[in-house]
């Protein structure tokens, strides 16, 4: 395997990744370049010069993972990765106090008019009285973003004596009053409050020309505005407007909606009541070691078959919420898989039941393991990056009920697919640590463990039929390495009902074999299932 590292990345990354793969150093590209590389490579890292767009992504046949070495994944296209089942990763911690301590820098510097100030005495004048500044003591700074680098600049405020207060969808009124905040629910109700902007969230549809001549209009007059978040969240046209009018009184911006054209961005021929840096938020040499080193760790585990801490792309396996039920993950894979070979028809609609401790869990990382597990007995490619978008696209429908039930085992996950012929019903269960084992087939207790190969064969419950199938896997070759023979609901089966044999072979079972046990008299059918475990 091959990892293309570009964008100058710390060279410690690729003493990472060589642990999994070769890693090949190369300058920063244009599309067309990248597109006549890529397609030998398994893995890219990138910084923000690097533009990972459809047309690559597509040209990337043997992509496996993006990393970006940063937060902000703008400069790559996540519905093409998605769609094409690549991961993309970032480092939404390595560069956290960068980030923040350049914020606060910034704000202060123009609350103080340090820059000018520095600028004049250089000169050789001595303006005190030209560069009277504000004190942030008493003031309200309203946070856009309460990410981790949103909180780190939260508490730097408080620790000055600021108000604070927060605007962010994605968190709560509780846990910013703990903070020591006020949580604004609605953004309409947010404008009017601060005396201090900053903004830290990721560029999306949502938040592109976020602040604007109308929103800035709801604001204070005389706001001061910080950006070292994204270009483009700011329309810098409205923004320019707004300066010059003196509703807002100073910004401090870091980052630029075409930052390899700024000679043309319209706030450069602004005065004093406006800051300019390149970009500097996560330019520190401790943040650029910490990106690499985090992207670098989670591509070298990707590709060494292990699992990414901070996938996008993959919002249901965020190590919150996949820890607590990561256990439990690939049972519900083999499972799903298990069900999808064995139903008949087409597939309606799938139902996942959880029981005991995963009903008080967010199971949603399970359901992506099911969803993987059925669509790709029948698809290449799926993994749990595209499988919940594939099923979208196919419109399956998955309900998921939870059950405090009390079982013989402290939790459990059952998958039911509902199909036009036959659909199955497979549980899965810990039976102890690291221990996992299918303990229900469709009306059939069981404990069996799943492995690669596994044969279903229901049959009368009569003397000779064992040793008759045991017989014909003999002949061709297929080793039995353990086999488990249950009756319907745990029962004690008399004479003449049915029973299945579920069995385990070391290799697999030829059709030409499934045709000869199924012409056994007393057998009802064999069915071969092939699980990825």
């Amino acid at each position: 395997m091959k990892v293309l590292i570009t964008d100058k990345i710390n060279e410690k990354a690729a003493e990472i990744v060589k642990e999994a793969a070769e890693p090949v150093v190369l300058p920063t590209m244009d599309e067309d370049e990248l597109c006549s590389v890529i397609g030998e490579y398994d893995a890219l890292l990138v910084r923000s010069q690097t533009k990972v767009t459809k047309k690559v992504i597509e040209a990337g046949k043997n992509l496996k993972i993006i990393g970006r070495a940063g937060v902000g994944v703008d400069n790559i296209d996540l519905n093409a990765a998605t769609e094409n089942g690549i991961i993309v990763v970032n480092s939404p911690d390595g560069n956290t106090h960068a980030a923040a301590e350049h914020t606060v820098a910034l704000m202060l510097s123009m609350a103080r008019n340090i820059p000018d100030a520095v600028q004049s005495v250089k000169s050789g004048l001595w303006e005190r009285s030209k560069f009277t500044g504000v004190e942030v003591f008493g003031k309200t700074l309203g946070v856009i973003g309460f990410g981790k680098i949103g909180q780190h600049v939260a508490r730097v405020a408080l620790a000055l004596g600021m108000n604070l207060v927060v605007s962010d969808p994605y968190t709560t009124k509780e846990f910013v009053e703990k903070f020591g905040g006020k949580y604004i629910e609605n953004i309409n109700d947010f404008w009017a409050m601060p005396d201090f902007i900053t903004i830290h969230t990721p560029k999306t549809p949502e938040t592109t020309h976020l602040i604007n001549k109308e929103t800035i209009a709801k604001m204070k007059d005389g706001v001061r505005i910080v950006n070292c978040a994204r270009g483009g969240i700011i329309d810098e046209k409205d923004l320019k407007d707004a300066l010059e009018s003196g509703k807002v009184a100073s910004a401090a911006i870091d980052v630029f909606e075409d930052e390899k054209n700024i000679q043309d961005c319209v706030l450069r021929d602004l005065g004093k009541n406006l800051l300019m840096t390149p970009h500097l938020g996560a330019s520190t040499s401790e943040a650029q070691i910490n990106v690499a080193l985090d992207v670098a760790e989670q591509v070298k585990n990707v590709l060494s078959g292990g699992n990414a801490t901070s996938a996008v792309n993959i919002p249901s396996l965020k190590p919150q919420k996949l820890e607590p039920v990561k256990d439990y993950m690939s049972i519900a894979e083999n499972i799903a898989q298990m069900a999808a070979q064995i139903c008949k028809g087409n597939l309606k609609n799938i139902d996942i039941e959880v029981k005991g401790t995963l009903a008080d869990l967010d199971v949603s990382p399970l359901e992506t393991a099911v969803l993987k597990g059925v669509l790709s007995t029948n698809l290449v490619g799926v993994n749990y990056v595209n499988a919940p978008l594939i099923a979208k696209s196919r419109e399956i429908a998955v309900t998921v009920k939870k059950s405090h039930q009390t079982t013989d085992y402290i939790g459990s996950i059952t998958v039911k697919l509902n199909c036009d012929k036959e659909g199955a019903e497979i549980s899965g269960a810990m039976i102890a640590e690291d221990i996992k084992r299918i303990v229900k087939l469709n009306d059939y207790n069981t404990s069996i463990k799943p492995e690669k190969f596994m044969l279903l064969v229901p049959h009368v419950n009569k003397p000779g039929m064992i040793a008759q199938v045991a017989t014909v896997l003999g002949s061709y070759n297929v080793n039995i390495s353990r086999m488990q023979v249950v009756q319907k609901s745990g029962k004690q089966a008399s004479a003449n009902e049915k029973s299945m044999m579920i069995i385990n072979t070391d290799n697999e079972v030829s059709k030409e074999a499934l045709d000869k046990i199924a012409q056994i008299d007393g057998i009802y059918e064999a069915e071969f299932v092939k699980l990825n475990v």
